[in-house]
């Protein structure tokens, strides 16, 4: 299987792989090799710890996507035929943007933008960066500006966070409790009834916080906009099951990312979401009949230096070994995962997170079959 064959008629393609397995520069090298190919593009981080922006040669990234200039790629001999564009997710400042995109009018915006339960809410770690990243899947994909959309997530058991956001958002959004408190009759009266209000009266004199009004008016002026929530958290769900999604899973071949590879790979079955292949990155690839290699010829190659050469083949020794753990761990993967074959990208020398390691691995990413097995060899020890 080659990216170009994975891609054939999606628009987005979400890349979910444990941390450390080079997720973030194959989402950057997918999108550039689609770009180069004629596509208008835009690849997304949602990952707080991205290296997107160096992987493209750039200082940063914003909460919009920023196009990547061409001569950044024609300087290395590769012409983009269509348009390349890359965000990183801000989650603060992406619900803020929501909330002046669904509240019914300028008052109601600026009170819960104010709103001291909402700046928490907002700027939380947990959970916020899934609802955000969902909510801007849908205004990337709605926009209609892009061929394909490229999302890389956080490590795969974050990622399964994002996977159920537009779920678990919905029930929070249509559950009874938010309901009543959103009700026009209000939280206040209800938790006064219930002694509740004992507590946060002395919350307030202690504090100086009237949580209680906070709350009261929170989900008050909430309830203005939970129809868009819900609206968007169902596209996105609908979305993310569609034909035109694929999810491409990232790994290398080392025992706990293999585990984590096959777990996240059940879990998306299990959701009846369409899996759409399999990267596994910094293989090291055994030659097809490693020889034993003469030391003293080696010695000779090195202008005499025995003890040099007698650490030359310690390592490459070491290296056979780790590329035969490699290959058990590549069978594991195929043998646990049914479908077609994964597409294998070896150890590179030099940083993958730089742009001419980026170019590498678009290479291997876009190689044919006959293709990559050369390509392959040529990395074998």
């Amino acid at each position: 299987m080659s990216a170009a064959t994975l891609m054939a008629g999606k628009r987005v393609c979400i890349c979910a792989g444990a941390g450390g397995v080079g997720k973030t520069t194959t989402a950057a090298a997918l999108a550039l090799g689609l770009a180069v190919r004629g596509k208008r593009v835009a690849v997304m981080t949602i990952d707080p710890a991205s290296g997107l922006a160096s992987s493209l040669g750039l200082v940063r990234l914003g909460n919009e996507p920023a196009q990547v200039q061409p001569d950044l790629f024609a300087a290395r001999g590769v012409a983009l035929r269509g348009e390349l564009w890359a965000m990183k997710l801000d989650a603060k400042r992406t619900f803020d943007e929501l909330i002046h995109l669904l509240a019914p009018d300028e008052n109601t915006r600026e009170e819960i933008l104010a709103n001291r339960i909402y700046k928490e809410l907002s700027t939380a770690v947990a959970g916020s960066q899934e609802f955000t990243a969902v909510a801007k899947l849908y205004e990337l994909n709605a926009s209609g500006r892009f061929d394909a959309i490229v999302v890389d997530t956080p490590p795969s058991r974050n990622a399964l966070d994002f996977l159920d956001a537009p779920q678990r958002l919905n029930a929070f959004l249509e559950g009874r409790a938010l309901r009543v408190l959103a009700a026009p009759s209000g939280v206040a009266a209800a938790i006064a009834a219930r002694g509740g209000g004992l507590v946060f009266s002395a919350l307030r004199r202690v504090t100086g916080v009237d949580l209680l009004t906070d709350l009261s008016a929170f989900f008050r002026v909430l309830s203005s906009v939970l129809s868009g929530f819900t609206e968007r958290t169902t596209a996105v769900g609908r979305l993310l099951s569609d034909p035109a999604t694929t999810f491409l899973v990232v790994t290398s071949p080392e025992p706990s990312p293999v585990e984590e590879a096959i777990f996240f790979c059940r879990r998306l079955r299990e959701s009846g979401m369409p899996f759409g292949g399999l990267v596994v990155n910094r293989l090291r690839v055994l030659a097809r009949h490693p020889g034993a290699i003469d030391q003293s010829a080696v010695t000779a190659d090195l202008g005499g230096d025995g003890d040099l050469a007698a650490r030359s083949l310690r390592a490459l020794r070491d290296l056979r070994a780790l590329a035969r753990r490699d290959a058990a761990g590549l069978r594991r993967l195929t043998g646990e995962l049914e479908g077609g074959q994964p597409i294998l990208v070896p150890q590179l020398v030099g940083d993958a997170g730089e742009v001419t390691g980026l170019l590498d691995v678009e290479r291997f990413l876009f190689a044919t079959g006959r293709e990559r097995s050369t390509l392959l060899a040529e990395h074998a020890f």
